[in-house]
């Protein structure tokens, strides 16, 4: 099947933009061809195109996929970013349409003039698509939820080139969590709130008090009002003598609220820095990192149930002083997300209070020699978690897929799957095999 009537932008190995064209934010490929649709059109014809080539697809949105869903070898990619309007559809209802392949810096920038927002991730350049069809665990996630529990309808282009909207039943169950497994949402209408500035910044304390920073901070975030949000970042590499850092945005602007949430924390240690200031809540998106030739990448997550707090933050906080760490985070969830029944999406752990990250980074004898402390890490931590977040894990194995989907959701999203996507077109992402079921 040809492109000819393709209207969007065609780059192939030599050209011109290859080079960069062929990369993501996060992992190399040489790609046969990189397609830029210009419209949903376009998508449909590159969509057609990929099937008839019988060539690996891979869909492309911010590109900042650990385990670089957005590129390949020797296939195509789909590169949406080109559909990346953002528009306010409905003021009363502050219903916002959004493109494919916008970021969440575009999003915020655009409803920043209608004093709207859309709780998201945390960086600028990460695109809509990827971080809401797995999820979304950004700064108003506790009071709001995940991008995906805001997603009213989605338009998506199928497997067989078909457009389809999808609004309720088992399509818009599976896209949310379900990542680029059932097609490309060429838009994405969310329910967005009206937002004031928040309070947003870092709290800092010494490394040597972790254990007990880290415990008092999940204690506090039992009863804390909602419209806290907070991340613990340990051991990072990047940061002089390595602080634990209390990261917050309280999404209010009244400063009683911020210091009725806030000063608990302030008085679990000895603060050595204190930033934190009311600033609009678009800025607290940061740009994304985007790292030098060479540099790589492992990210590996699991969720906290409530239980399992104790255990892991002592681990964490003894790793972190070890002298072998890889960067920790701790982000927060529970609050809106735990207050949606388990099977409503396919987003499957809900009852989490607490998300975790380690990352390394360096070139790959780096990443090599960091390897075993780090495994050795995940070994301790493993009879403590339960499952994985996709949106940070740098592999795609058998064992990522049942980590993220437990096996009635699994078995759902197969059947899902088996309707919209029977021959496994989009098999480029933490990969559910279609299977019609019984």
């Amino acid at each position: 099947m040809s492109l000819e009537n393709f209207t969007g932008d065609i780059v192939e190995p030599g050209g011109a933009e290859y080079e960069s064209a062929s990369r993501t934010v996060l992992a190399s490929g040489r790609p046969a061809r990189v397609l830029r649709p210009a419209s949903v059109a376009d998508v449909r014809a590159a969509v057609r195109f990929a099937a008839a080539a019988g060539l690996p697809l891979s869909v492309r949105g911010g590109g900042h996929s650990f385990a670089g869903f957005g590129t390949n070898d020797g296939g195509v990619v789909i590169d949406l970013g080109r559909l990346a309007g953002v528009e306010v559809v409905d003021k009363d209802r502050h219903l916002v349409r959004i493109g494919g392949g916008a970021t969440w810096g575009q999003v915020a920038a655009a409803l920043a003039p209608h004093g709207l927002a859309i709780s998201s991730g945390d960086t600028k350049s990460v695109g809509v698509g990827g971080l809401t069809l797995t999820g979304g665990i950004g700064w108003k996630v506790r009071k709001y939820g995940l991008a995906l529990d805001q997603l009213v309808a989605a338009e998506v282009v199928t497997a067989d080139g078909d457009v389809v909207r999808a609004d309720g039943g088992d399509l818009f169950w599976a896209l949310r969590g379900g990542g680029g497994n059932l097609g490309i949402v060429t838009a994405f209408e969310f329910a967005a709130h009206p937002t004031t500035d928040v309070f947003h910044g870092r709290i800092a304390f010494p490394a040597t008090e972790a254990a007990t920073v880290l415990q008092g901070w999940a204690d506090h975030l039992r009863t804390a009002p909602e419209e806290l949000t907070s991340i613990v970042t340990l051991a990072n590499p990047f940061i002089p003598d390595g602080p634990v850092e209390v990261h917050v945005a309280v999404d209010s602007d009244d400063p009683a609220l911020a210091a009725a949430a806030l000063d608990p924390i302030r008085r679990l240690g000895t603060v050595i820095a204190d930033d934190v200031t009311q600033i609009p809540y678009a800025d607290v998106l940061v740009d994304g990192m985007v790292p030098p030739p060479g540099i790589a990448f492992e990210a590996r997550s699991a969720f906290v149930d409530r239980d399992s707090v104790p255990d892991v933050l002592r681990i964490l906080a003894e790793t972190a002083t070890s002298g072998r760490s890889p960067i920790i985070a701790v982000r927060s969830v529970g609050g809106a997300v735990s207050r949606i029944p388990d099977d409503a999406t396919a987003y499957a752990h809900r009852r989490a209070e607490l998300m975790i990250v380690t990352t390394t980074a360096g070139p790959k004898p780096v990443l090599d020699a960091a390897r075993p402390a780090v495994d050795a890490t995940w070994r301790r931590l493993a009879p403590h978690v339960i499952g994985a977040y996709a949106n940070f894990l740098a592999s795609a194995t058998e064992e990522d897929v049942a980590a993220i989907y437990p096996p009635e959701t699994y078995r759902r999203l197969a059947a899902v799957k088996h309707r919209y996507d029977p021959d496994n077109l989009f098999a480029g992402n933490h990969n559910v095999r279609p299977d019609p079921g019984v």
